[in-house]
């Protein structure tokens, strides 16, 4: 094994990290700001991808129009969820917020099998062709986009929620829920719109990330797991962190798919991430009560 090859893998897994940064990143904000874990998160950008598919071969849209539809549906499916939880379930705890998400995760698997089949969907690339080069390993724009948008996406979302007013009632929000609505910030609009907001972004990032990757409803929707491994590296808090585990995750797994030996442990790589930090998180609480 020769390390342009180590390279070539480390730099073809940083698309899916950048993928699975991304949707850490909204897993996080849901985490901290509606108090979910929203497990339909995937699901949520893969039914609004095949939806975009959809508009361009059956409407016969544009392309670009087909998107920007999808990306609409993508909002309005995550604010739909989203009202049903600040409706009904606005005093429930994390737990049960979380649970009644994959409800809507397995109506959407289900839902797209029943509109647009059990098959992967043509989907027709956003981004194509290389962008530069790494010592003679060619980096793709699907990878340089997918990088940036991660950062980028958790950046703004950090300015958002330090600088602006918004950011203030949602911190407001998310910490002192109680006293933010008695002193007369609406939480159930701003909540349902963290919701429309987040599923924006999925449908966006999945359907930058479609064409190259496997395109079926399960393996889409799916991939909600190594998000989620990716935002417990920051505790479902810290986006800075959710942004390092999702690149560094698809990194690491675009490394052992090099390697022959071991390649064959890839697909589990984000279940042994989140076994590896549970363990650590709890060996801390043993270290601090000891302390």
């Amino acid at each position: 094994m020769n390390g342009s090859a180590l390279l070539q893998g480390a730099l073809a897994g940083l698309a899916s990290g950048g993928l699975y940064a991304v949707l850490a990143v909204t897993l996080t904000l849901m985490s901290r700001l509606v108090r979910v874990v929203n497990f339909a998160q995937a699901a949520t950008g893969m039914f609004a991808a095949f939806s975009a598919v959809w508009f361009a071969d059956k409407l016969g849209l544009p392309t670009w129009f087909a998107i920007i539809a999808g990306v609409i549906v993508g909002a309005l499916l995550s604010g739909i969820i989203g009202w049903i939880a600040a409706t009904w379930l606005s005093e429930s705890t994390v737990t049960l917020r979380s649970a009644m998400t994959v409800a809507p995760l397995l109506l959407l698997i289900s839902l797209s099998f029943i509109m647009f089949g059990n098959k992967p969907q043509p989907f027709e690339p956003i981004l194509s062709g290389p962008a530069f080069s790494v010592a003679g390993v060619v980096v793709s724009w699907v990878t340089v986009v997918m990088a940036a948008l991660a950062i980028t996406v958790a950046a703004a979302c950090s300015i958002l929620l330090r600088k602006t007013t918004v950011g203030t009632k949602l911190r407001a929000l998310s910490e002192r829920p109680t006293t933010a609505e008695l002193i007369g910030i609406a939480a159930k609009p701003l909540s349902i719109g963290v919701w429309a907001v987040t599923g924006a972004i999925s449908a966006i990032t999945i359907m930058v990330i479609a064409p190259s990757q496997s395109n079926d409803a399960i393996s889409l929707s799916m991939l909600i797991i190594p998000a989620a491994a990716a935002a417990l590296l920051g505790g479902f808090r810290r986006l800075d962190l959710a942004v390092v585990g999702g690149l560094s995750l698809g990194i690491i797994t675009g490394i052992v798919a090099q390697i022959p030996a071991v390649s064959f442990v890839r697909n589990f790589i984000p279940f042994l991430f989140i076994v590896i930090l549970l363990l650590w998180s709890q060996r801390k609480e043993v270290w601090d009560a000891a302390r």
